[in-house]
Order: C-alpha cells, then sequence, then structure tokens
C-alpha cells in the first residue's frame, strides 16, 4: 500500500555540464541562461521537471500529464484531449498521473478549472561559480533548401563547464492534493513512493539526457533530507556550499576534477538540528570532491552526527 507524505523534506541537487548547453533561452538564440550580474548559469525548474518527467516516461512506465504528444495534423495534443483519454474525471487524472501529484495541476472541468499547489517546488537551479558562454560556428554536408550546391553553417552556444545546484521542498502540507480541491469522498496524495521515483528521475534523467544539446550532463551529488515533524525546514541548503578552484576563476573550469565543494557550513547547520532530522537520503558521485572543515569528506555519514542516512539506489 502506498505511503502518504506526512513529513517535510528539502532536496539539494548538484549536476554538471560539460561543453553543452542545459537550458537555452528560445527569445535569445537558445544561448544559456545566464545572470549578468553574476555570471551564474540559470536552469529553470520546469527544465528540471521535464528531465524528471522523460525518465519517468522512458525507463519507469509512469502515467505522465504533460507531454508532448503530436497528432496526425501534427499539432501538439491539449490538455483537455488528454485528460478525456486518461478517464474525465479529475480525480482519476491526478491518480494516474505522477507529475500531477508531484508538481501540481490545473484541470478543467465542466467549465471550471480546478488548481491544485503542486507539494514538491523547486527554485531555479544556479551554477556554484560564474561561466564562460561559447559561440561554436559549424557547417553542414547537405544544402538545406532546392537549388543550393553546398551546405550551410551551424552555430550553437554551449557552456565549457557549469556545477549547477537545484534546492527543493517537499511540503506535506500539500500532499493531500483532495484537501486542496474540496474532495469529501475521495483521497488523492502524494506518496513517499511517488517521491522516490521523483529523486531517481533527477539522478538518472539527467544521466540519461542524450541529445546533441544536452549530451554532457552528470548527476554529482543528491540530499534529501527528511525531518520528523511538519512545518519546519531549514531553507536555502543550496546557500550553505562553498566552492574551491585551486585558484581559478569560475569561467575558467573545465571539469569536476577543477574543483572541491566544501560542505562545512551545511555540516553545522545540519548537525545543529540533528534532533529534527529523521533521515538523509544521498547519492554521490566520487568524481566531485567533497571538503568538510578542510579535509576530504570520506563518507556523506561524517557530515553531522546522530542522523540515520541511506543510500539511495539509483
Amino acid at each position: 500500500m502506498a505511503t502518504p507524505v506526512r513529513n517535510r523534506s528539502e532536496i539539494l541537487f548538484l549536476y554538471d555540464v560539460t561543453d553543452a548547453n542545459p537550458n537555452g533561452d528560445p527569445v535569445d538564440e537558445n544561448r544559456p541562461r545566464v545572470d549578468e550580474e553574476t555570471g551564474q548559469n540559470i536552469v529553470t525548474d520546469v527544465r528540471l521537471k521535464r528531465t524528471i518527467r522523460d525518465y519517468l516516461i522512458d525507463y519507469k512506465d509512469q502515467e505522465v500529464f504533460v507531454r508532448g504528444i503530436t497528432e496526425a495534423d501534427g499539432k501538439l495534443r491539449t490538455k483537455e484531449k488528454r485528460q478525456e483519454e486518461l478517464g474525465a474525471t479529475p480525480e482519476k487524472v491526478l491518480e494516474k498521473c505522477i507529475d500531477l501529484r508531484l508538481f501540481g495541476a490545473t484541470i478543467a472541468v465542466r467549465n471550471q478549472n480546478l488548481t491544485a499547489t503542486g507539494p514538491v517546488q523547486f527554485k531555479f537551479g544556479r551554477s556554484l561559480h560564474p561561466v564562460e558562454v561559447m559561440h561554436v560556428r559549424g557547417t553542414t554536408v547537405m544544402p538545406s533548401g532546392e537549388g543550393r550546391a553546398q551546405g550551410t553553417f551551424t552555430e550553437v552556444y554551449v557552456v565549457p563547464y557549469s556545477l549547477i545546484g537545484f534546492y527543493g521542498v517537499v511540503n506535506e502540507n500539500a500532499a493531500a492534493l483532495h484537501r486542496q480541491l474540496g474532495w469529501e469522498n475521495r483521497e488523492v496524495w502524494l506518496t513517499q513512493e511517488d517521491v522516490r521515483l521523483m529523486l531517481e528521475g533527477a539522478w538518472s534523467g539527467t544521466k540519461n539526457l542524450i541529445s546533441r544539446s544536452k549530451f554532457g550532463q552528470m548527476p554529482r551529488l543528491l540530499l534529501h533530507v527528511v525531518y520528523k515533524g511538519g512545518n519546519y525546514h531549514l531553507g536555502e541548503l543550496d546557500h550553505l556550499l562553498d566552492l574551491q578552484t585551486n585558484g581559478k576563476d569560475g569561467r575558467q573550469l573545465r571539469s569536476v576534477g577543477d574543483l572541491t565543494v566544501d560542505v562545512t557550513r551545511l555540516a553545522e547547520r545540519l548537525g545543529a538540528n540533528g534532533r529534527r532530522i529523521g533521515k538523509i537520503e544521498w547519492a554521490w558521485d566520487r568524481s566531485l570532491r567533497l571538503s568538510l572543515r578542510g579535509k576530504p569528506l570520506e563518507a556523506i555519514e561524517q557530515i553531522a552526527d546522530g542522523v540515520e542516512y541511506e543510500q539511495l539506489p539509483l
């Protein structure tokens, strides 16, 4: 039996990008998004949710509501038609579609929109350092139009390297989706099993972004901090990391081997609040070096004493 989410939890997810475009801006020639003040690479929460959705569709055989389905006439299938094919009633759609239970939904029924706030919310991801954006030109072998005898020029924008941090919260108060929608005779919950699949989708989905513009992304660190009670979380775990780059400017970084992430401030906050933490679930690619109080971190369990740890089976 599925277990409803009844406790608050936080997510810290780090992944990196090498010679790729993690999230292009369609109104700016699809350039990687960059904060002009800080030079940090920005990735929207929508991009991460798409990564998770695509993984759940392609690898876990999960029903997902928000997906691009092309009709015979070349147009994308509408939300209304998608809802109809899944069972028409909002209850059935929420029960079937894991992405709606995770990220929320606006469902049309009888000329009325029902809106449920997603229990899982992510901030925009940001690189932990300023990045360089490279403009790469090339050519194609085949002509692109009738009457042309030669290939055409191509151009792409990529970042040589970017270590990106995402922060999210699983809000137990929004996990009872039926309460948000005022349903008295039907319960629809976000479950712990849904959250586990979402974490797997973030990690393994990032690794499986194998397309020309996205290939070169690797998950490096995932922490899921589950609290013992509700209505409490530390907040902004992504702000508690410090990057050590051996004297290099962030724009000069080219691989995960060029840096170390210092988790000292994160460890101090988690340790000081250990009595409130139920457990920390984690995944760590050892290619990313972590340090604690000036020394290499050998095991995630060293971060905070007196806390239960569980390695995610990713």
